[in-house]
């Protein structure tokens, strides 16, 4: 069986078939006004168990994943504590905690992670050939896109445009030709109505603007939606191979980037919509705007990755999930039968030395049906609670072949001191089969840390690494490229792999 997604274009699940061997992934990510929550974070483990899954199966992955750091939300906290004095600065302060929860949260690192105050100039570049095409007008500084121009528009959301109705102020409707028309650029600097909307606190300082910049049609600030269609075409191409957001981004944000890319392109901007589900408390999905939320740095404290990312595991991706006190402790039960189970299965390995003649058939079948299960729940629709379920099936056969076939003390002297003389009662083939089972697929493919304790080795492995790149860029800054290499190779040689770009050095572990 081979692996096949739920499109939500297409409103079916159809069979994965990419153009090659590498899949372009964009992940939408995150507004950084706040700290992100669980909400949020699942979202990034779901693409993060898709990047995982499509490397399983051979493909080579360049995913990409925007950090949103112009917005009214981000504007309206300035002047909230000591140091955020501008936009810029509130952005920065949120980005740096959102990638340290990434590295939390033991997700594989995407290739880029674009920022849209770096991108202005793409933006704009992407404006100007829709008006040019024919597809956006300019009205008072500000340029909209013209959704009675794009046929398919609503097709995304299953909506008629003649259906739709905009929440837009009535200065805005003013300059539309359509009321569902939407920006691409606004003129001048966030409005006032705008920042006292998303205050979060109050003092007597003027309301800032945030960030502008020149463009053709005056001074001004990106549209939300345009952004992602930017920076995903400047790092992946015209096509991409999956897009993937939270479900509440299908209607407006991720019907308008369709629009406004295959307008630009005449091309298919995605070939698979993926959209995740929500994560809900009682009967309200999980957003800094309800205040309901669990930040995710705060539950890696208290809960541990393993246990956070097994409670993901609970849950396909299209479908919501719920937090819950009874979610983490099923998670937490069901994390420690797994680590259990490895942890028999590597002891008894450790315990003495291979050679046994007795044959484990039993075992050996368990792990081969267990492959067999997960990769046909992961291919179907990336099903992982199934496919943790057949892990747990496993640990169940490894405790009862461990309990029932542990050897006596003399039979491990035996073992341990080269003495076998064939009378071994105990066969290690399935169980070694066994742990580098758990270890590829509970490891490797869903991320868990098997056989130790999450005691914030990826996050202080990462830590290290930036500290050594910033070391090489002063090196290349002062001249010493040789010494820079060098750095470069010392760090691939540990299995880093350093890419540079016009953003500066990313990396990823390999």
């Amino acid at each position: 069986m081979s692996l096949s997604v739920t499109d939500t274009l297409s409103g079916e699940r159809r069979p994965f078939d990419v153009e090659d061997d590498e899949v372009l992934l964009y992940v939408c990510g995150l507004t950084v006004s706040d700290e992100a929550h669980l909400g949020h974070a699942r979202l990034w483990f779901h693409a993060d168990i898709l990047h995982r899954w499509l490397e399983h199966l051979g493909y080579d992955v360049r995913h990409v994943e925007n950090v949103t750091d112009v917005n009214e939300k981000i504007a309206a906290r300035v002047g909230e504590r000591e140091g955020w004095d501008t936009e810029a600065d509130v952005a920065r302060h949120f980005t740096r905690e959102v990638i340290e929860d990434m590295r939390g949260l033991n997700l594989l690192r995407a290739e880029v992670y674009p920022r849209v105050s770096e991108h202005v100039p793409e933006i704009v570049d992407l404006v100007g050939t829709l008006v040019e095409r024919g597809y956006a007008y300019e009205a008072n500084g500000s340029v909209y896109f013209d959704v009675t121009r794009f046929d398919r528009y609503g097709e995304l959301s299953n909506q008629k445009l003649d259906e739709l109705e905009s929440d837009a102020d009535a200065d805005e409707l003013a300059e539309k030709r359509h009321p569902t028309d939407f920006a691409l650029w606004k003129a001048g600097g966030v409005s006032e109505s705008a920042v006292r909307e998303h205050r979060k606190h109050e003092h007597d300082d003027a309301l800032p603007s945030g960030m502008t910049w020149d463009s053709p049609w005056g001074e001004g600030r990106p549209g939300w939606h345009i952004e992602c269609s930017a920076m995903s075409m400047t790092h992946l191409g015209e096509t991409l191979d999956v897009h993937m957001g939270g479900r509440d981004l299908v209607f407006p944000h991720h019907e308008n980037e369709i629009a406004q890319s295959e307008a630009a392109t005449d091309r298919t901007f995605a070939r698979y919509w993926l959209h995740n589900g929500l994560l809900r408390t009682k009967e309200d999905k999980m957003s800094s705007s309800l205040g309901n939320f669990f930040t995710a740095s705060d539950a890696l404290k208290e809960f541990g990755v393993n246990v956070i990312r097994t409670f993901y595991l609970g849950a396909q991706y299209r479908g919501d999930q719920t937090f819950s006190e009874d979610a983490i402790v099923e998670a937490e039960e069901r994390w420690e039968r797994l680590e259990r189970a490895y942890e028999a299965a590597v002891d008894a390995c450790d315990s003495v030395d291979a050679g046994s003649k007795s044959a484990d058939d039993d075992l050996r079948e368990s792990v081969e049906t267990t492959r067999e299960a997960f990769t046909e729940a992961m291919n179907h629709d990336l099903d992982v609670r199934t496919a943790y379920n057949a892990l747990l099936d496993l640990a169940t056969a490894v405790n009862r072949h461990v309990g029932a076939n542990r050897p006596d003390d003399a039979t491990a002297d035996a073992n341990a001191d080269g003495d076998d003389d064939g009378s071994a009662s105990y066969d290690y083939r399935g169980l070694r089969r066994a742990v580098e089972t758990f270890e590829e697929l509970g490891g490797d493919v869903f991320g868990l840390e098997l056989g130790r304790e999450a005691d914030g080795d990826v996050e202080l492995a990462g830590d290290l690494v930036e500290l050594v790149l910033d070391v090489r860029e002063r090196e290349r800054e002062a001249g010493n490229y040789e010494r820079a290499d060098e750095l470069r190779d010392d760090l691939e040689a540990l299995g880093v792999e350093v890419e540079d770009s016009a953003e500066g050095a990313t990396y990823r572990f390999e």
